[in-house]
């Protein structure tokens, strides 16, 4: 196909197809099976038979993940735009088992605002179908049945709608393209007062506000906790200052007592921090520009003019606003006295590292509770309960990593949670976890080391705040907050361990290839004007798995050399890539990052593969 080809004008006659691009492999799609069933269908099933004729992009997505969370905004202008040509399937594929319920499922579709078709895949049979090795992946098939590109991770949405707009124009041309209304059939709204609320903050005067984050508002409750006081926000996804009727947020999460006029929220979606005046709800913006952050961007600077990445709760610890960075795995902090905002712990890499602050590493931190020595955090995607110290080390109380989850009460060190959003200090120097996909309320204490629970039979509890004797905890999925007596002794529960479990990939002992597969999107090609455009940083779980070929480089290809003596591990691998447009007529292209994070289980087998390729954008020839 012509890379300069065009859909004919109205009434035109067609012009001859053209021919398919030398360089577009096509493979046959698998079909698409999953049991726990289709979506927002209206009840229908679907196959790819039933989408022949329509561009079918499938994104492979888990509702834990960040980045899968940013995927599906970058795709919401391209849905919008080709609504009658292109049809977005998420194949929703497992990570903790929480996710595997159909429910949760459900659940998370309306509450992250999903306006296509899901495939409920609990087993992830088409996930294995498709050879996907991470969460995001995005899979273009074309009208005519065929896979013609797959990425991995985030940034590239502008690469997808370059290429749907060339299959437009070659299948309308060929007469393989069917337009029209798509499978996507809304459900019907729930009439409840709060719709998926994210966190909790106790007000000067007694009343409980709530980020309302599905509906995109704050709602001010009265110390009932039901009865709503006032709402702040229109309701309509959008990023708009001003007074509290018309001010626009998108999915608000945490929220922050800057002084007893002001509160500071975590704007999530909008990649910004809000300021509410309580006097009067006006809203306005302290810190992010709108856009998200990416590698290569400042880190620090004026706070209106430095980009975030998903801000998921925010905390004053040491005269700061400490936020939770999730999008990109760090924490920041807010000055209020100089309007700055820069990192402090973090490095970007996805995982559980402790020690000084820039040396560290998390993975979606999305809870924080201030006490007067220690910051602590939940840890969501290595279900772990962390903490920093007033020297900015970082610490881990109860966690392991990446991939052991569960329900396990006693020693911190072999104690396991699932998924924790929220962390909540308590008077005794102890702390409540809010153990998200364990659906319980957890407890910490320092002092003996010894982790118990103290509520469960919670669905989702997201946050929870102190009020007198009582904890007020956020039951997300259930859309209220639920009151409860802290109790003396804690509540006994069955010990249940997990990991993540995915097919490994049989390789062999000693040296093997390790391919990141980058192909620049049409009309563009990698920037290099300022130095390498690529980056590949290379570990292992455990660290003794890898003999050779660890740490960073440049280079998407690496030669690794693999422990015959460690039998099984996982090879996590992160690459970024920078594309600009390819006219050197244009003297300031527009350019774009493409990156992803993969854990890919190895076994060590005789015969196993001497070559491993992750795609990050094309196709592996």
């Amino acid at each position: 196909m012509n890379d300069s080809a065009q859909a004919p004008a109205s009434g035109a006659t067609p012009a001859p197809a053209p021919a398919p691009s030398a360089r577009r492999a096509r493979v046959r799609a698998p079909e698409l099976i999953g049991k726990g069933g289709w979506l927002n269908t209206g009840g229908q099933q679907y196959t790819l038979a039933d989408l022949r004729g329509r561009i079918v992009v499938l994104d492979f997505w888990t509702f834990c993940c960040i980045n899968c969370l940013h995927v599906l905004d970058e795709l919401r202008e391209l849905e919008e735009k080709h609504r009658d040509t292109v049809v977005i399937i998420g194949v929703h594929s497992p990570k903790f088992v929480h996710e595997a319920e159909h429910q949760a499922v459900v659940d998370a579709v309306e509450r992250y605002g999903v306006e296509h078709p899901v495939l409920d895949d609990p087993e992830l049979a088409t996930w294995k179908q498709y050879a996907v090795r991470a969460w995001p992946t995005l899979v273009v098939i074309d009208p005519e049945g065929y896979v013609v590109a797959q990425h991995a991770g985030e940034g590239h949405a502008h690469a997808i709608a370059r290429l749907v707009e060339e299959l437009e124009a070659e299948h309308g041309a060929k007469g393989t393209l069917r337009r029209g209304d798509g499978p996507y059939v809304a459900p019907e709204p729930e009439p409840t007062v709060l719709r998926f609320p994210g966190k909790a903050l106790a007000l000067p005067s007694g009343n409980l506000l709530v980020s309302d984050t599905t509906r995109h508002q704050l709602v001010e409750l009265a110390e009932d906790g039901e009865t709503v006081v006032r709402r702040i926000g229109s309701g309509v996804r959008g990023f708009v200052d001003g007074p509290a009727g018309a001010a626009g947020f998108s999915e608000p999460q945490g929220l922050a007592l800057l002084d007893a006029d002001t509160v500071v929220v975590a704007d999530t979606v909008n990649h910004a921090l809000r300021r509410v005046d309580l006097a009067s709800g006006e809203v306005g913006t302290l810190a992010g520009t709108g856009r998200q952050w990416w590698q290569g961007t400042p880190t620090s600077g004026p706070a209106r003019e430095v980009d975030l990445s998903s801000p998921w709760d925010v905390a004053l610890f040491g005269g700061k606003v400490w936020i939770a960075m999730a999008g990109v795995h760090q924490l920041w902090a807010y000055d209020p006295r100089t309007e700055t905002v820069g990192v402090v712990a973090g490095t970007t890499n996805e995982g559980l590292v402790d020690g000084p602050g820039p040396e560290a590493w998390f993975a979606q931190p999305s809870g924080l509770a201030a006490t007067g020595d220690r910051l602590w955090l939940a840890d969501s995607e290595t279900s772990a309960l962390r903490w920093v110290d007033l020297d900015g080390a970082v610490h881990t109380a109860v966690g392991t990593g990446l991939f052991d989850f569960g329900h396990r009460d006693g020693a911190a060190d072999q104690a396991l949670l699932q998924h924790p959003l929220g962390v909540t200090a308590l008077p005794d120097g102890s702390v409540a976890v809010s153990d998200t996909y364990n659906h319980a309320l957890r407890r910490y204490d320092p002092a003996t080391g010894e982790v118990t629970t103290l509520a469960t039979d919670l669905r989702e509890p997201s946050d929870a705040v102190l009020v007198g004797d009582d904890i007020v905890v956020v039951e997300s999925a259930r859309h209220r907050l639920t009151r409860l007596r802290l109790p003396e002794e804690a509540v006994r529960v069955e010990s249940v361990a997990h990991r993540t479990r995915r097919a490994a990939t049989e390789v062999t002992a000693g040296t093997v290839r390790l391919d990141v597969i980058f192909q620049a999107p049409a009309g563009q090609k990698l920037d290099t004007r300022y130095g390498p455009s690529t980056r590949l940083l290379v570990s292992a779980t455990p660290a003794e798995l890898l003999l050779a070929g660890e740490g960073a480089g440049t280079d998407l290809t690496r030669s690794v050399e693999l422990n015959p003596a460690v039998e099984e591990g996982v090879l996590h691998v992160s690459a970024m890539a920078a594309s600009c447009d390819d006219d050197p007529a244009n003297e300031y292209p527009a350019c774009h990052v493409h990156q992803q994070d993969w854990g890919v289980p190895v076994r060590l087998t005789e015969g196993g593969a001497d070559r491993l390729p992750l795609v990050l954008a094309g196709m592996d020839g």
